[in-house]
């Protein structure tokens, strides 16, 4: 029989700093608390989750008394929704905790030496800042703490009504029904609520995440700051008649849809990246700029999400390359050509490299759309690709642009890297712990010149980096 584990909750803990990714920091009896859910000057109960011999994990059960730096969260499913959890935070305090968590990273894991990292640059708008939303469909609607026990049976979690929104915390299959969002212009509420409620009133089934049963799944939608809007509903299987009239419906009540699209989804995983979408009304895309470059966006597109963050992301790279219209410039990781793109008017050549084909060939697009003709974009391994004949042909970088997904760059990559020995690498990062891990790596041969963090996602704990190396 297995041993039940002992419950633990430490009581009045005052908590004194901010640790990492979203986590509060105390201790207690010479022990490390990371605590999930406080602030800085709260004192509160913890219950412990992992408990080791130097330091513990745990998430707040109640809080006696509230840290003077709290203000009150502006959204009604702030606790409840996975995200945005640093609303009780003033945005100035966010930031502040982001830059030290930038500092402690690079400094503690990459352990070499570094300039005066720059003050990070922050959004101007910290609501309403993203242009792509992903929300569910399920017939098991996550309940809140006062619902459990009173308008349900204590037995069963599930909505015979469903729910449209985001998943909880950690449950796979249960939803939060979301009224309000403030991640983007409320032209996401009202398409959602919008199909929501017809799906309600026509009785349309919402999808069971166990069972792989329900009509309904999911709506993605893209609100670009040229107005343009794109949304894709995904279904389970076909039903013609009963999609023609719900689109019909979404169009009508919601005019400013400039493309809307439908796909049906019939494998258990939500990715749409092997399928088709099919095009009901409009173009079937949507274009959007950073600075005056023109970006193809189609359904199964890479874009960064905060439009008008990526500009400053990438002005920082730009100013950080320091071209002078002479340099050949490789763009590692280049998914659609963003990057390259938005430096190409100070670089000689722009050579992209991405393993994604269809990101490769939206790349060709875009470049073609915004009438650049010096960039050329190759799919497959960096590894493989970026050998003497590759150079031979194209010509060895004068300038690396990296920016890899948040488990940084592979070991051979970094290896790679050293072999080629360009003057210059821009490293954009948005996981501040790996981009340490690989600068220590390229120490080897290169120093770092200039660091700046860049918040791109408000309210939340993620930060982006850019970071210049110089060929020592």
């Amino acid at each position: 029989m297995k041993k039940e584990k002992k419950r633990i909750i430490l009581e009045n803990v005052l908590v004194t700093d901010y640790a990492a990714e979203g986590k509060a920091l105390a201790k207690q009896d010479g022990k490390v608390i990371f605590i999930s859910g406080a602030v800085p000057g709260d004192v509160a109960d913890v219950f412990i989750t992992k408990n080791k011999k130097d330091w513990a994990e745990g998430r707040v059960q109640q809080i006696k008394e509230f840290s003077k730096e709290r203000v009150e969260p502006f959204c009604k499913h702030f606790g409840v929704c996975g995200g945005c959890k640093w609303q009780m935070l003033p945005y100035a305090k966010q930031l502040q905790y982001k830059q030290q968590e930038a500092e402690q990273n690079l400094r503690r894991i990459g352990k070499v030496t570094l300039p005066p990292i720059l003050p990070i640059i922050g959004a101007d708008d910290d609501k309403y800042y993203r242009n792509k939303l992903e929300f569910t469909f399920s017939n098991k609607r996550y309940l809140l703490p006062g619902e459990i026990g009173t308008t349900e049976p204590a037995t069963t979690e599930e909505k015979p009504a469903g729910a449209l929104g985001y998943h909880a915390p950690r449950l796979f299959d249960k939803i939060i029904d979301i009224e309000e969002c403030y991640l983007m212009d409320g032209v996401n509420n009202s398409i959602r609520n919008t199909v929501k409620d017809f799906a309600l009133q026509n009785k349309y089934s919402f999808y069971d995440a166990r069972e792989h049963t329900g009509w309904l799944r999911n709506i993605v939608i893209r609100y670009c700051t040229t107005s343009e809007l794109m949304v894709n509903i995904i279904f389970n299987y076909e039903e013609e008649a009963e999609r023609k009239k719900l689109l019909d419906h979404i169009l009508k009540q919601v005019p400013g849809i400039t493309t809307l699209l439908f796909t049906i989804n019939p494998k258990w995983n939500d990715t749409i990246y092997d399928l088709t979408p099919q095009v009901y009304f409009g173009k079937g895309f949507v274009l959007e700029k950073l600075e005056e470059f023109v970006f193809k966006i189609s359904p199964k597109s890479f874009f960064q999400t905060n439009t008008k963050q990526a500009e400053k992301l990438y002005t920082v790279t730009r100013d950080f390359a320091e071209l002078t219209g002479n340099e050949v410039v490789y763009d590692l990781y280049c998914g659609t050509g963003s990057i390259g793109i938005f430096v190409s008017q100070q670089a000689k050549k722009i050579i992209g490299v991405e393993v994604i084909e269809d990101a490769i060939a939206d790349a060709k697009e875009n470049a073609a759309l915004n009438n650049i003709t010096h960039a050329e974009f190759f799919a497959g391994d960096v590894i493989k690709i970026c050998n003497d004949d590759f150079f031979a042909k194209h010509g060895k970088p004068d300038v690396i642009i990296t920016d890899p997904p948040r488990a940084g760059m592979h070991d051979k990559l970094v290896a790679k890297l050293l072999e080629i020995a360009a003057p210059k690498i821009v490293y954009v990062s948005c996981n501040t712990a790996t981009q340490a891990r690989d600068i220590a790596l390229l120490n080897e041969k290169y120093s770092v010149e200039k660091i700046q963090p860049v918040d791109m996602f408000p309210h939340t704990h993620h930060i982006e980096c850019v970071v210049l190396l110089k060929l020592k």
